[in-house]
């Protein structure tokens, strides 16, 4: 039971921190969100809301890196249209009340280690959609680019859509990644 209130804590922090960012994402409102006991909180996390914050970031980003795993072996077309698929689930199945819990850290947090965890996710993200696109068709450099251009731009329509509760820009931006993604491939 320990262990699943720890996750559950975790979960509940990733969830937080999508839908109302960094600073809402405080141990009450963990506790109230999850039904954690308030003294388990403090057991599994020591160093406190930055220690909580800390493993939410990297369960975030290897959640993301699972669902990038399963596209082994596809085309790079395939590799970025499911890519854009998750950000767009995400957004719809929200209602587009949640974004990115990585990037709620790193436009709210003054923390360097915070800032150099959501780094490393970052890194982690785009390394393992080059490597996919590379595979795909793509040669390397363009899968570098196009994997950078990926993850940068999903972020940015992502809170584009927040905004303005709605789709069009994420839309256009996707139809634009998946052109630019064709066009490298033939190249």
């Amino acid at each position: 039971m320990p262990r699943l209130s720890r996750e559950k804590m975790i979960e509940g922090a990733i969830k937080l921190l999508a839908m109302r960012g960094l600073h809402a994402a405080s141990f009450s409102e963990i506790i109230e969100a999850t039904g954690a006991p308030r003294g388990s909180i403090y057991h599994h996390f020591p160093g406190g809301k930055d220690q909580l914050i800390a493993e939410a970031i990297d369960l975030a980003g290897s959640q993301a890196v699972e669902l990038l795993n399963a596209l082994e072996d596809q085309a790079a077309e395939t590799v970025a249209e499911q890519f854009i698929a998750m950000w767009r689930s995400l957004l719809t199945a929200s209602a587009y009340q949640a974004g990115c819990s990585i990037l709620a850290v790193t436009t709210a947090s003054g923390s360097d280690a915070l800032l150099s965890r959501a780094a490393a996710v970052f890194r982690e993200w785009s390394s393992r959609l080059s490597e996919l696109l590379y595979r795909g068709g793509l040669d390397e450099d363009n899968a570098r680019r196009m994997a950078a251009l990926l993850v940068a731009s999903c972020e940015g329509a992502v809170a584009i859509s927040r905004a303005q509760k709605s789709l069009d820009s994420f839309e256009l931006v996707a139809e634009q990644l998946l052109i630019d993604i064709k066009n490298a491939r033939s190249n």
